[in-house]
């Protein structure tokens, strides 16, 4: 029988005569983070399993024999029951030297035609994948959160703010679903950048292949992936995947932030629109008064946390010269960190999202305060043939006059409406309305009420498809 270590204590360990300083064990070891890809190890390494026997490597017994003794790993992992050892560095090692101690000298063949180079590819793409897939999910769960919301909201009049100045009327589930839509996009570039993580190094060896006839369709077939990784070089270097999901999770980490932006200031005293539920606030240690949207201020500072990990995957690109570099082993924290943050953020956001209540009363009145109408009253002039950049200075000077009498443009009479555009007649007061705004803007993507109801109805056809 064959030695299974060195003299170094190290499976890699042949051509060392001295072991491994103790500080550099410590500043190398990464089984600390990477455990948690252990799932994904063992699923590629049973597919390699039957790879090799498929090829003759391996006997079909003792690829029998290296599948069950990976399952009954999986189950100690699991269970609790597994040591993990950081001697063993990273999640590979740790179990592959497990599986040689229970399963003997089949144990030691697993690694033929592999390198820890594209086993460590290939896992991370096989978890990002996952990851992909349940993000999604939870970002559904958002979207759904956000749609009862706004089923509620069709008539619901608030103001429309551009530079965070009163605009144009428009309707509750009109803005509701603008956030929907934000989610919408995160979700088409998951799914663009998962195509691209579906990809499969195993095969690539080290970075130049291996002299064995591996059989990487198959491998690739039981694993899911869409197709082989084409150039080995590329495949064990490659780290673009990671950096398009970590782009694609701090666009996401974006559209939280914005959202939560909104909540907080609409819970501010000097908006009033929204009341967030007690479970989703904090109090203050000094002022009895006081009722923080803490949750959603800590989901938009998180949004710098990922994106700050965003940089960090590629500074640690920037400079790497093909092929492999264990420069790449820093790539896994920042990327897991991003999943957790991303994760956790999603879900408490969802959970906050029916604990919104909505003062539909307070949101009229800021919409009537504003002059929102202001623009209705331009294209009602402009249907009569008024040039618009002189219907744009006839409603500015009314708006200037209304200000100084204290007054709404709905208040004003129409002898203080003709006495600066004369062409006004009787039937202004349907535009002014704040109603008839927002029941004139009937076309698609637009705030009316059926329009939105309509948008509504597409939005959860598109979620549940």
């Amino acid at each position: 029988m064959t030695k299974n270590k060195s003299a170094t204590g190290k499976l890699w360990g042949g051509r060392f005569a001295q072991a491994t300083d103790k500080l550099v064990e410590a500043f190398t070891e990464s089984v600390s983070f990477d455990a948690r890809l252990y799932r994904e190890d063992i699923m590629g390494s049973i597919a390699h399993s039957k790879m090799l026997a498929r090829i003759g490597v391996l006997s079909d017994a003792e690829s029998e024999l290296i599948e069950q003794g990976l399952l009954q790993i999986q189950q100690q992992i699991e269970s609790g029951e597994f040591e993990w050892s950081t001697e063993l560095e990273d999640v590979h090692m740790n179990i592959e030297a497990r599986l040689t101690e229970a399963i003997g000298e089949a144990g030691k063949k697993l690694h033929t035609g592999r390198s820890r180079n594209d086993q460590v590819a290939t896992d991370i793409r096989l978890y990002l994948r996952r990851m992909c897939d349940e993000i999604i999910e939870l970002i559904r769960l958002a979207q759904q959160a956000i749609l009862n919301q706004a089923e509620q909201q069709v008539d619901t009049i608030l103001p429309g703010f551009t530079h965070l100045q009163v605009a144009q009327p428009i309707v509750l589930a009109h803005h509701l679903l603008a956030w929907n839509e934000m989610l919408e996009r995160d979700i088409e570039r998951l799914l663009d950048t998962r195509a691209r993580i579906n990809v499969m190094p195993l095969g690539a060896a080290a970075l130049a292949g291996t002299s064995f006839a591996l059989d990487r369709d198959f491998t690739c077939e039981l694993l899911g992936f869409d197709r082989p990784a084409r150039n080995s070089l590329d495949a064990v270097s490659d780290r673009d995947f990671l950096i398009e999901f970590s782009t694609a999770a701090s666009i996401l980490m974006m559209h939280l932030s914005r959202v939560c932006e909104e909540l907080i200031t609409w819970a501010s005293e000097s908006y009033r629109f929204i009341s967030i539920g007690d479970a989703f606030c904090t109090g203050s240690s000094i002022m009895p008064q006081k009722k923080n949207p803490d949750i959603a201020e800590l989901i938009r500072g998180k949004n710098g946390r990922v994106s700050g990990n965003l940089q960090a995957l590629l500074m640690l690109m920037k400079a790497q010269p093909l092929a492999y570099n264990r420069d790449n082993q820093e790539d896994k924290q920042p990327v897991f960190d991003t999943v957790d943050t991303v994760t956790a953020s999603l879900q408490v956001f969802t959970a906050m999202v029916p604990a919104i209540t909505f003062n539909r009363e307070r949101m009229y009145q800021a919409a009537q305060d504003g002059y929102a109408t202001a623009t209705d009253l331009a294209e009602y002039l402009v249907r009569l043939q008024v040039p618009f950049r002189d219907a744009h200075s006839i409603v500015g000077q009314l708006v200037q006059y209304a200000i100084g009498q204290g007054k709404a443009l709905a208040d004003l009479d129409l002898e203080e409406l003709q006495s600066i555009g004369s062409m006004i007649g009787e039937d202004v007061y349907d535009v002014l309305t704040l109603e008839g705004s927002v029941e004139s803007r009937a076309h698609f993507g637009g705030t009316a009420p059926d329009q939105v109801r309509s948008a509504l109805a597409a939005a959860r056809q598109r979620i549940s498809s």
